[in-house]
């Protein structure tokens, strides 16, 4: 059985693709006939399963992978609310760096490859001198690096995290440079590239923007906006592309999107939909470009609106919120990746297996 040195997946930040990319490194890499193990070391976001803290991330590679959660394994080590001040404490109480050595050797032991997925940016964990340098270095595993698209910023925070990582003697196997806007590619790819290639850095690959993976679900927004679906609760994964704000509704959006949400007071709601219904019959738009409707405040929904929504099978959300503050909660919601999404995940598999280069990651993490 080939062996491979254990890859590590950080990033300079939050919501830069590490998910994403760790999704398609995993995926590529089983189809190649490889036994992969997967392990988010730390973890911060967690489910309770059977009492056990699991990290979010985890179950999702779960599904992926099909492995059966052991979570001194695959989540061996939880930072959640309060952690930091139990670790200054008592900073002797738990054998932090033990579990993790632990989880490696039995993951290394019965895989051919082990993929680590990273905090969420350079810091996290730092207080428990469990920060993503020092998690790589515990763990034995070359660093593939994501950053966000750009060039003066990217390049400052790779000069900043990349020297975390060469303090802690870890090797860098790469970068991806994600989230790249189309018509910028060569552009970011020539300047980056050049300051890469001075450090002796591996550029893996460039991933184009893709709008999509950045939608939120209904079911994220009903969260966002403590509201109560009151009608068609099975289509709360419909996704949201863009957002109408109460009566303003724009002909452009209308024709351009079919995954719109309208966010409109319950006491306008009535208006919004038939102004939508007239402008689509005399614009030509078949489809309802409605995926889901916020009503906030109160007031009440004629028979029309309701059978509107039962047509088109909208999930409608009643919140206690005004309309803008629902669109401000909404406008923050944070995306990730889950097992909602399996258009997601595919999707971001596909990004990978396009752009990354994954023949070098093997090649250089060969043993």
């Amino acid at each position: 059985m080939q062996k491979y040195r254990n890859i590590y997946v950080a990033a300079i930040s939050q919501h830069v693709g590490k998910t994403t990319s760790t999704l398609g490194l995993v995926s590529t890499f089983m189809k190649k006939g490889l036994k992969v193990g997967y392990c988010k070391p730390v973890g911060q976001k967690f489910l309770d399963i059977q009492h056990l803290r699991v990290d979010k991330d985890t179950i999702l590679f779960a599904d992926l992978i099909n492995f059966e959660i052991i979570p001194e394994l695959h989540s061996p080590v939880i930072l959640g609310p309060g952690a930091t001040e139990m670790y200054l404490d008592a900073p002797n109480a738990v054998n932090l760096e033990g579990i993790l050595r632990k989880a490696e050797y039995e993951l290394s032991r019965s895989n051919e490859i082990v993929i680590y997925e990273g905090t969420g940016h350079p810091g996290v964990g730092s207080v428990a001198d469990l920060s993503n340098a020092r998690v790589a270095k515990l763990l034995n595993a070359g660093v593939v690096m994501v950053v966000e698209g750009g060039i003066g910023s990217t390049i400052d925070m790779l000069n900043m995290t990349t020297a975390l990582f060469r303090e802690e003697k870890v090797p860098l196997i790469g970068v991806i440079i994600n989230k790249v806007i189309p018509e910028k590619l060569d552009k970011v790819k020539h300047y980056v590239g050049k300051w890469l290639k001075n450090n002796d850095i591996p550029l893996l690959g460039l991933m184009p923007y893709e709008k999509t993976l950045a939608y939120p679900l209904i079911r994220s927004v009903s969260e966002a906006v403590k509201g109560v679906v009151t009608y068609n609760a099975d289509f709360v994964d419909n996704k949201v592309e863009s957002i109408i704000a109460g009566s303003l509704i724009d002909l452009k959006e209308l024709k351009s999107s079919q995954d719109l949400l309208l966010v409109v007071a319950t006491r306008s709601i009535n208006e919004a939909i038939k102004k939508i219904e007239f402008m689509a019959k005399n614009h030509g738009i078949n489809n309802c470009p409605l995926s889901g409707i916020v009503a906030t405040g109160e007031g009440q929904m004629d028979k029309h609106t309701i059978q509107y929504i039962e047509k088109h099978s909208l999930p409608l959300i009643r919140t206690e919120l005004d309309t803008y503050g629902s669109v401000l909660r909404i406008s923050k919601i944070e995306v990730k990746i889950n097992r909602s999404t399996p258009w997601k995940i595919n999707m971001a598999i596909d990004l990978i297996e396009k752009n990354v280069d994954l023949d070098m990651i093997l090649a250089a993490s060969k043993i």
